[in-house]
């Protein structure tokens, strides 16, 4: 036992004080689609619904050890640490002081206050976080208060081990396979450097937005480094640079240990768990069951966890998601249709329309001194071989149009 793995048993027994061991569940669902043992470590069901509470829970637990008198505490979240510290900070009787961007949605910032009661401010500034950041790491500086890391701690990340800690007692074997969602890296840098001790056979596999590939980056760089865009979407993982002290945990895996999940993907399995299994997830915590699809054999037969790491979901982002999920797996699609202006001609593109086709988006501005006129159309199906078909029909029929579904210019400004 090395001095990591007792100082993460020792955190996992103190989380006992807040809740119980998070669920470790097979499900069976998963297991017959991809014919292996797959099991959910179920961290959507802490008590703030992901995995942050147990970092900044140790975090805070190990500085009060070390200065008693420390009390004042402050971080900058717009989202799953800000709720772990507010709750922390109640379970502790200190104060906190969380900076969250003035863009937060309302649902979190009322979450973040109920977690932490009396014992939490709540500041809102900066248009976007690193405004927020720098804000509160001055703050922090002129108060004299403790700034609480999200991940780049080894307090933090000693406390996110807690879910490996848990996996092997609650499994009470090794895994095969454990697969990890990767943002700023604490979750999955605490977890493999706890069990590539207490479990040398088991493999791992990291999971990134496409969009926010940060390890993957670091790991080809042999550094951490910044990237140049990140696509928020995916709010738990987009970081722009995994965290010096993750890294460092890290450092020993290869680029192709690290799946990169199109966006779009997570929302089909956001939206089958939800369908199939009941099951809310936040896009973070859907990224390690959507890679078990690029897995294939490699997995069957063999006993795979996936930790779930969070189910912080807005529903008012229900329809985007959604949305997204039927453009991924071809069951909607948006075209630029050109249609000739003269009585009966939309008639006659509707005729070509099957029976499990179905407008759900229809914009047209007729222009008086022009021949043709622009559609922009929206249509679901039940079945994405239904497109084909009837594209087919409208070129024989001498229609002009223009599929735009996977075009991001005009996506974003006409979808």
């Amino acid at each position: 036992m090395t001095d990591f793995t007792s100082a993460a048993r020792t955190a996992t027994a103190a989380l006992r004080d807040l809740f119980p061991q998070t669920p470790l569940q097979r499900n069976d669902y998963l297991s017959a689609r991809y014919g292996a043992d797959i099991w959910l470590k179920r961290e959507d069901l802490s008590p703030v619904r992901s995995f942050k509470l147990r970092g900044a829970f140790n975090a805070m637990r190990k500085v009060r050890e070390r200065l008693p008198d420390q009390t004042r505490f402050v971080c900058a979240s717009a989202g799953n640490h800000a709720q772990g510290m507010a709750f922390s900070c109640r379970h502790f009787g200190v104060k906190g002081t969380i900076f969250m961007p003035i863009t937060t949605p309302q649902q979190k910032i009322d979450k973040t206050r109920a977690f932490g009661g009396e014992f939490v401010e709540i500041v809102l500034t900066g248009d976007y976080f690193d405004r927020t950041l720098a804000a509160a790491k001055a703050w922090c500086e002129t108060e004299g208060a403790h700034f609480l890391a999200p991940f780049d701690d080894e307090d933090v990340i000693e406390g996110q081990a807690s879910v490996g800690v848990e996996i092997l007692e609650q499994l009470g074997r090794a895994p095969d396979m454990v697969l990890l969602s990767v943002g700023g890296g604490g979750l999955a840098s605490g977890v493999t450097k706890y069990l590539r001790t207490e479990a040398p056979n088991t493999q791992f596999r990291f999971v990134e937005p496409a969009g926010g590939a940060s390890l993957r980056a670091a790991l080809l760089a042999g550094r951490p480094m910044a990237l140049d865009t990140v696509d928020g979407f995916v709010d738990g993982a987009a970081v722009a640079r995994i965290g010096d002290a993750p890294f460092a945990a890290l450092s020993w895996a290869f680029p192709d240990q690290v799946l990169m999940t199109p966006e779009d993907r997570i929302c089909v399995t956001m939206v089958e768990m939800l369908n199939v299994e009941g099951v809310v997830l936040e896009p973070a915590g859907a990224m390690p069951i959507t890679a078990l699809q690029d897995l294939g054999p490699a997995i069957q037969g063999k006993t795979v966890v996936c930790v779930v790491s969070g189910g912080n979901f807005d529903f008012e982002r229900l329809p985007e998601v959604k949305e997204r999920a039927q453009r991924y797996t071809g069951l909607k699609k948006y075209m630029l249709l050109r249609l000739p202006q003269r009585p009966g001609a939309l008639r006659d593109f509707l005729m070509l329309l099957g029976p499990d086709d179905d407008v759900a988006r229809f914009e047209y501005l007729k222009k008086s001194a022009r021949n043709f006129g622009s559609i922009l159309i929206g249509i679901e199906t039940k079945a994405p071989e239904n497109f084909p078909r009837l594209f087919a029909r409208m070129e024989e029929e001498g229609f002009a149009f223009r599929d735009i579904t996977q075009d991001a210019l005009l996506g974003e400004y006409l979808i």
